[in-house]
């Protein structure tokens, strides 16, 4: 009869002051074995966990001291209040370093959080307009794209036909150039208008003059116009026949 392993049943007691009470069976998970902690380790072998029988032993201040065992270049390095690190594991024999490892670690956290700093970061942000987009609707998201050139992002400018829009791409070409021509001084166009599927794309990137603060007061106008405008994609009543109204046309309110 096979014994069964999983899930472990015990009686639970609980002492009083007249002796012992069983309150029932409890479900008992198997203690954790000590070869289940797994402490990381360190990605150079150090110390003792160097295991080659003899090494290239290379001084603190880089002078070539020569191939010794490795148990006399640790206990060099000891005798230095140093440890022996390994910085060459494929030579033969291996090479190991005289250093202060812990130094050695935190000057290279330091070079890599300042290379880190200094990456450059490319953010590409997304702008969609409709061919026949308002002129209210045109103006915030136009908006939006400053903002984001001023931020020293990229930004992806999509026009989106939808049905007999598809017959005119010159009509969403237009669009996108008269936004190009409007924020020249910010943005330059480093991929020009192509048709991608029913879309048609325009890759914008900041020039040396984005970025620049401007007047607190426009900057507070502008944060006021894209609230009470919204970000909704907005569009006028589309014409009958020709009578479709070109990009860039003024529109007059009675």
């Amino acid at each position: 009869m096979l014994e069964e392993k999983w899930p472990l049943r015990a009686a639970v007691f609980v002492v009083h002051e007249g002796g012992f009470h069983e309150l029932g069976e409890e479900s008992l998970r198997p203690r954790r074995r000590p070869e289940d902690r797994r402490v990381p380790q360190p990605q150079d072998r150090i110390n003792e966990n160097i295991r080659v029988p003899q090494v290239r032993l290379v001084g603190e201040d880089g002078e070539q001291i020569g191939i010794k065992s490795t148990e006399e270049a640790r206990e060099y390095a000891y005798s230095k209040g140093l440890d022996l690190v390994e910085v060459a594991a494929q030579a033969d024999p291996p090479v190991a370093r005289v250093m202060d490892y812990g130094k050695y670690r935190y000057e290279q956290e330091q070079k890599a959080k300042l290379a880190r700093k200094h990456q450059t970061q490319i953010n590409v942000k997304e702008i969609k307009f409709r061919p026949k987009i308002g002129i209210h609707d045109y103006e915030t998201k136009k908006g939006h794209v400053v903002r984001f050139l001023n931020q020293r992002a990229k930004v992806k400018v999509t026009i989106m036909f939808r049905g007999r829009e598809n017959l005119h791409p010159e009509r969403g070409r237009d669009l996108l150039l008269r936004l190009a021509e409007e924020i020249k001084d910010i943005g330059a166009i480093e991929s020009p208008p192509l048709l991608d599927g029913r879309n048609m794309v325009m890759l914008l990137g900041p020039t040396k003059n984005a970025g620049v603060k401007t007047d607190a007061k426009d900057e507070e106008r502008e944060r006021s116009e894209e609230t009470l405008q919204g970000d909704g994609v907005g569009e006028d009543p589309a014409p009958a026949g020709d009578a479709e109204p070109q990009p860039g046309a003024q529109v007059t309110k009675a």
